[in-house]
C-alpha cells in the first residue's frame, strides 16, 4: 500500500508526501489493554515515515521480560500498571539490560496515571521518562527518539514530581492503607476522587462498568469507608487527587 493510500486524509488536506526517515528505533510496547497496544502500533508503528520498529508485544510482567530479553530493542514503551507487579517490577528484572555497556534498553513509561508515586517509583526503578497517554503520536515518536539518545523525558507537570523526590533525601512515609490496595484499586480512587463517573471510568482504564464497580466496593472494604464522598475526603487528604 503506498504512503496515499494509507494516508488518504493527508493528501486531500494538501499535505506534502512524508519523506522516509533516516533514525531508526527498534520499540517494545509493553501494556495489558490490546486495543491501546493496537493503537499505538498503528500511530508510531509506521517504520518508513516515523522510524519506529516496533518488535514485541506484551500484557504482563511475565511476557515483558520475555520479550524484552528476546528482541534487545532500543526503548520500552511500558505501562505502569501491569499483571504480575507493575512496571516497577518489569524494570527489576531487566535491570541487566538497562546497564549493559553496549546498546542498553531504555524504558520510557506510558501510563494513563499521572499519580506523583507512580512517576517517582518508575523513575527510581530505572526508567528514562514517564509520558501520559494523552500524548500525541508525533510528542511519543520523538519522546522514543530522545530516551534512545539517553535523553530524560516527561511529559510537562510530572517533571516537578521528580525534582520534588530527588531533592528530598527524606523517604516517603508509608501509608500501610493505601498499600492495601492494588495499583489497578489505585487508580480506580483516584478517578472517583477527582468526580469521574462508573462510565468515564471504565472508558478511561479500558475496563466495564461492572469491574469498576467490583473495584470500588473493594475499595471502600479495605479502607473501611462507607460511600464515594467519604473516599474522596479521604484520597484528597493524602493529596492523591
Amino acid at each position: 500500500m503506498s504512503d496515499e493510500q494509507a494516508r488518504p486524509d493527508a493528501t486531500e488536506a494538501g499535505e506534502p508526501a512524508a519523506e522516509p526517515v533516516d533514525r531508526h528505533a527498534r520499540v517494545v510496547l509493553v501494556d495489558d489493554h490490546r486495543m491501546f497496544r493496537t493503537g499505538v502500533q498503528a500511530e508510531i508503528g509506521r517504520t518508513e515515515t516515523t522510524g519506529v520498529e516496533v518488535v514485541g508485544e506484551a500484557a504482563d510482567v511475565d511476557q515483558a521480560v520475555t520479550v524484552i530479553t528476546a528482541t534487545r530493542p532500543e526503548v520500552v514503551l511500558l505501562d505502569v500498571h501491569l499483571p504480575g507487579g507493575g512496571g516497577v517490577e518489569v524494570l527489576r528484572r531487566c535491570a541487566p539490560l538497562m546497564s549493559a555497556a553496549d546498546n542498553p534498553v531504555r524504558f520510557l513509561a506510558l501510563s494513563v496515571s499521572d499519580a506523583a508515586e507512580d512517576v517517582i517509583g518508575v523513575i527510581r526503578g530505572g526508567a528514562r521518562g514517564y509520558v501520559t497517554k494523552t500524548i500525541t503520536g508525533t510528542d511519543l515518536v520523538d519522546s522514543v527518539f530522545r530516551v534512545q539518545d539517553g535523553d530524560a523525558v516527561f511529559s510537562p507537570r510530572l517533571a516537578g514530581f521528580v525534582l520534588d523526590a530527588f531533592a528530598s533525601t527524606d523517604a516517603p512515609p508509608v501509608d500501610e492503607d493505601l498499600d492495601r490496595l492494588t495499583q489497578r484499586e489505585r487508580e480506580v480512587l483516584r478517578l472517583i476522587a477527582r468526580g469521574y463517573a462508573y462510565k468515564e471510568i471504565a472508558k478511561q482504564l479500558f475496563i466495564s462498568v461492572k469491574t469498576v464497580e467490583s473495584h470500588v466496593s473493594a475499595v471502600l472494604r479495605k479502607l473501611q469507608l462507607s460511600n464515594r464522598h467519604e473516599l474522596t475526603r479521604w484520597a484528597t487528604a493524602r493529596r492523591l487527587v
